[in-house]
């Protein structure tokens, strides 16, 4: 709808404002046309003096109907912004899943070959999950899940980034990190999640996890990056089993 604004030629004396002025104030609001005018004014290419009570009518009711559907746009976006959270967010744990981790990734690469900065990777699987789902049953799998998410995020900055990378492995963008600063930061983290007992259905047990870390390098990609990660994070799973092995035997 477009609104014109004239001039009278002549000096005038207040008037009311009638109905076809209210219209076209209204519609400015809206949005739908240019300021408001302020004496005589067309609405639509109408001039004023011709807008019947039916043309005025007709030009309410475009109006309502404008805004109607303004209305309904904002509903579908909100809906769809809503769709999109559900779609980057785990299904059990309250953080990015593995899609939504893997493109911040990939985002987070290209920002470190841009400006030359540096991030890690920190890849934490947790040691016999599989156990813990045998013994006390997947009701308190889910909840040792729950307890490393909560765990790793209540150690992290906001500048970081934890995600959920499939059953119970997770990982951890670290912003402005350098390998040796990710391995201390790792090896806290790691303590996090062993610091206090899980505690489902009156049962307790322990949860711990083993780590690996990578640093980001110019022009690899984020698949890359989380294999190397991965396989620092078995090297020091089958470590550790060693250990426990030979603390067997002795």
């Amino acid at each position: 709808m477009k609104i014109t604004e004239t001039r009278p030629t002549r000096p005038t004396t207040s008037q009311r404002r009638n109905p076809a002025s209210a219209a076209s104030a209204y519609a400015n609001s809206a949005d739908l046309g240019a300021a408001a005018p302020t004496d005589s004014a067309s609405v639509m290419g109408i001039p004023e003096p011709e807008l019947t009570p039916k043309v005025r009518q007709a030009i309410m009711t475009l109006m309502q109907e404008v805004e109607n559907l303004r209305a309904e746009v904002e509903r579908v976006n909100s809906r769809l912004a809503h769709m999109e959270r559900l779609a980057d967010e785990d299904t059990l744990v309250p953080i990015p899943n593995r899609r939504a981790f893997v493109r911040e990734m990939s985002r987070v690469i290209s920002y470190n070959e841009r400006y030359d900065t540096v991030a890690s990777l920190v890849y934490f699987d947790l040691n016999d999950f599989k156990q813990i789902n045998d013994k006390y049953g997947h009701t308190a799998g889910d909840a040792a899940l729950l307890h490393v998410a909560d765990a790793l995020s209540d150690n992290l900055r906001e500048s970081d980034l934890l995600g959920r990378l499939g059953g119970d492995e997770f990982g951890v963008i670290l912003s402005h990190t350098d390998a040796q600063q990710a391995l201390v930061k790792g090896r806290q983290l790691a303590q996090a999640i062993m610091a206090a007992p899980v505690q489902h259905d009156g049962e307790k047990f322990a949860v711990s996890a083993s780590y690996g870390i990578t640093t980001f390098k110019p022009g690899e990609s984020a698949q890359d990056a989380m294999d190397d990660a991965d396989r620092a994070m078995y090297a020091q799973k089958n470590a550790q089993k060693q250990q426990v092995s030979e603390a067997g035997k002795n």
